[in-house]
């Protein structure tokens, strides 16, 4: 029979054992700071990169863009306070937050017009009309990142994706399956029938009108019965190619 280990091993091994965790939580020290001492190099070459950057950094949004995903490499938010280091430095948070008070205005102008869901695409197309005047140049990215910011705003305003589109809410709108599937399917050509959802979605003509009353109701779908055929066209705004006219100065 084998010998049972007696006190003597039993201290041995839980000495043993208090060893390799100390080691390992040496190990563990020495490679957060090593951590911490290469992300606050990476962040002063950052600021220095930001300096001598800084007016293609305000005037060229692919450069902007890039800028921005270098700094969330190295956990820097330019946009986190309109006050501090970067906004001294570069003006970038008030940039985003005066494009943010533009874009709500926009989408409550085109809000009547689309149910407060418009088409990325033509919200930056507004704001670029808007910003005529400002020399800093504005990219959809840039627009993505102004109404990220404007979720402290609570619920609506957010970024939504239907088939290969981007839609800005500004409305707490909830959108289920059925409602984004029929959005999808207006994109060819803006608008879209009872007879075409059942056809290619394969569903009811019951399901089919619950999930246009809906639409209807929510302000993000327009009636058109004016056609030979007889037959009803749900217009989207939202999806469509229709544009505002004088959206972005109303």
């Amino acid at each position: 029979m084998r010998r049972r280990p007696g006190i003597g091993g039993l201290q041995t091994a839980a000495a043993a054992r208090d060893q390799y965790r100390l080691l390992g939580e040496n190990v563990a020290k020495i490679r957060t700071d090593l951590m911490k001492e290469q992300l606050t190099t990476f962040r002063t070459q950052l600021e220095d990169f930001a300096r001598k950057h800084k007016n293609d950094i305000r005037k060229n949004p692919a450069f902007r863009s890039q800028f921005h995903n270098m700094c969330t490499k190295v956990g820097v938010d330019p946009l986190a306070s309109n006050k501090g280091f970067w906004a001294e430095l570069l003006g970038i948070g008030d940039f985003y937050y005066e494009l943010g008070v533009q874009i709500v205005d926009i989408c409550l102008a085109t809000r009547p017009h689309n149910g407060g869901l418009i088409n990325l695409q033509e919200l930056c197309n507004l704001l670029r009309q808007r910003r005529r005047s400002d020399r800093e140049a504005v990219s959809e990215d840039d627009c993505l990142r102004a109404i990220s910011k404007l979720k402290v705003l609570g619920n609506g305003f957010e970024v939504i994706s239907v088939g290969k589109r981007k839609l800005v809410r500004s409305v707490p709108t909830e959108l289920n399956k059925d409602h984004n599937e029929i959005l999808e399917l207006a994109q060819a050509q803006g608008f879209v029938t009872v007879i075409e959802v059942e056809r290619r979605l394969s569903w009811t003509t019951g399901r089919a009108i619950d999930a246009f009353d809906t639409l209807l109701d929510e302000g993000l779908a327009m009636i058109d019965d004016g056609h030979k055929d007889g037959i009803r066209r749900y217009w989207f705004p939202c999806v469509s190619s229709i544009s505002t006219p004088g959206g972005a100065d109303t």
